[in-house]
């Protein structure tokens, strides 16, 4: 039964419509709240939807944004700040996904729900919004993260009434939400299970898609081919999920999908943005490349007016969500009330860059402008411009020897710095590292973290790139610093042979100072704690390898392991 309150925030009177069905296609119907000003008047909505329970969102009105390591953040606090929205006299409309909170209906699978594709129901519900007295038929979205990737799958569908959206923080390519350069990532346990700091979601009905579409026998053998990864079978709590995936559905069928294919890409975000032609704004802030590299692949497939911000380091600040709200508002002032801002007269581009803290603008991503040059590994850790004239007898390979974290603690690390930079000098784009490189088993990570690293010791992290030995193969959209690699089959590696392995570097934008070094590190398993890693949320860590690997890093007169970065050739313009 739908009720009607009222709530004071900051002397703002804010009306609560609870608990309002709104009908989808099929018959179901999603559980919706509402919060407006105290006039009873139509205004333009914006709509935030997720599985996360429209509940917890309503924590916006009490409880303060926290930073980590605040025990109190909750990573799935993520529709928008209620009384703001509210202040700025817009429609606040927060829905339950169907199998989820109060919802009714099936969740299928990771990204499928009850066998109806997730935009449809957003289309639906956008066109509800509109039709409601407290609606005045403008209807834009909010929320970040899986807030974010609902926007973009319900704008493919075109519904009428859904005049811009506002994609801050998302995830939009769904199998690099799942696998880093194909190694397991276990941040959408967390987002899902609820754990280390997140809520996870409001679990209704939700049923395996592997569970569904497969036999008996299928699904035993695919569980049985997952469980000969050694990876997986020494990691004690993914053993467990293949074995009692009962209320670990969606992790369970992210196990069982390790390579790219139609499970993540019938409703990959990026595969559905050509079919959107309303305005999207899109922003991501530095820190974590699968994100930024997904968000500036959805803005390039975007066909209608848009708009790219990408902003400072660290991500995943503060929760409850209310960050970059200015704005969304010039946004949406702008496209839903008519007013202009000002906006739309602004370069499609802003780009901020560490190190120096100014910001770059474009029209357009990549840069114009960017000159892709090698840094070469070198004998005794160092990185140079110019390449090792010795063969391999000579200059005799890097390595190192990873047992597996069942056995020791200890992750291992190669590094290899230049020299201090003696001017300012800035790199904006993404990168690639060709690593030629010899293991004695059938497969590895190879995980590399790139640093700014100042004078006094202190260092910021600048990008990563993330590659699983036997996912090496790359497509046919590589260029010279923009690798790309299909994750569609896994090609085991010959032991003793060395291979050229063409590691991605996420997007970055990053200004060397005089005085402050490049540092590159390479592992096969992440360093259990760091100051990196403390910015980012809980059980942001990836699946480590279950092998015990010695690792031979050639470079030498043969074998030019190398990355390849992009240097800016001007001064661009800045503010």
């Amino acid at each position: 039964m739908s009720g009607f309150e009222t709530w004071n925030a900051g002397g703002e009177t804010i009306t609560i419509r609870k608990d309002l069905r709104a009908p989808m296609r099929d018959g179901i119907t999603l559980a919706v709240d509402v919060y407006h000003g105290a006039e009873d008047k139509p205004r333009p909505a914006l709509v935030a939807l997720s599985p996360y329970g429209k509940e917890l969102q309503a924590q916006s009105l009490v409880l303060p944004p926290q930073r980590r390591p605040s025990p109190l953040w909750d990573g799935c606090l993520e529709a928008g700040d209620i009384a703001r929205i509210v202040k700025e006299d817009y429609t606040h409309v927060i829905a339950d996904l169907r199998g989820s909170g109060a919802s009714e209906g099936t969740m299928v699978g990771n990204y499928n729900a009850g066998g109806s594709p997730l935009g449809q129901d957003v289309y639906d519900l956008v066109e509800w919004v509109a039709e409601q007295p407290w609606c005045d038929g403008n209807v834009g979205m909010v929320g970040v993260s899986y807030f974010a990737s609902m926007q973009v799958l319900g704008a493919a569908e075109r519904p009428p009434h859904l005049k811009a959206i506002f994609c801050s923080g998302g995830h939009y390519d769904f199998y690099e939400t799942s696998y880093h350069g194909g190694i397991l990532w276990f941040m959408p346990r967390a987002a899902r299970e609820g754990r280390g700091g997140d809520s996870g979601i409001a679990v209704g009905d939700i049923r395996s898609r592997m569970q569904e579409e497969l036999s008996p026998e299928e699904l035993a053998e695919r569980v049985e081919a997952r469980l000969a990864d050694p990876d997986v079978a020494r990691w004690p709590n993914l053993a467990h999920v293949l074995t009692y995936p009962k209320n670990r559905e969606l992790w369970y069928d992210i196990l069982l999908n390790e390579l790219d294919g139609e499970y993540y890409e019938e409703g990959n975000p990026i595969t559905h943005a050509p079919k959107i032609d309303i305005p999207v704004y899109v922003q991501i802030n530095w820190g974590r490349g699968w994100t930024v590299d997904g968000s500036i692949e959805l803005f390039k497939a975007l066909k209608g007016p848009k708009k790219l911000d990408l902003l400072p380091y660290p991500p995943m600040q503060e929760r409850p969500f209310h960050e970059v709200h200015d704005d969304m508002f010039r946004w949406y002032d702008h496209w839903l009330k008519g007013i202009d801002t000002g906006v739309m007269d602004e370069p499609a581009v802003s780009v901020f860059v560490e190190g120096t803290r100014e910001e770059v603008t474009s029209d357009r991503w990549p840069l114009d402008d960017v000159e892709y040059r090698p840094l070469y590994l070198r004998p005794r850790r160092k990185l140079s411009v110019k390449p090792e004239p010795l063969g391999t007898e000579y200059a005799a390979p890097d390595g190192f020897y990873q047992a597996p974290l069942t056995v020791t603690d200890k992750v291992e690390v190669l590094s290899w710095s230049t020299e201090p930079f003696h001017e300012t000098t800035e790199m904006i784009g993404t990168g690639a590292a060709h690593l030629f490189v010899e293991i004695d088993t059938e497969d590895t990570n190879l995980i590399l973290r790139l640093w700014d690293t100042a004078p006094d010791g202190s260092r910021q992290l600048v990008t990563t790139g993330y590659l699983k030995a036997s996912h090496r193969e790359l497509d046919e959209r590589t260029t010279e610093g923009n690798p790309y690699h299909p994750h569609t089959r896994a090609v085991p590696v010959e032991p003793g042979k060395v291979e050229e392995y063409v590691v991605r570097l996420y997007p970055f934008a990053n200004a060397f100072r005089p005085g402050h070094r490049l540092e590159v590190e390479l592992s096969c398993n992440e360093p259990l704690v760091d100051a990196h890693n403390s910015l980012l949320p809980p059980e942001a860590m990836h699946l480590p390898s279950g092998r015990a690997t010695s690792h031979k890093v050639y470079r030498d007169a043969d074998h030019a392991s190398r990355l390849v970065l992009p240097f800016t050739t001007r001064r661009a313009e800045r503010k």
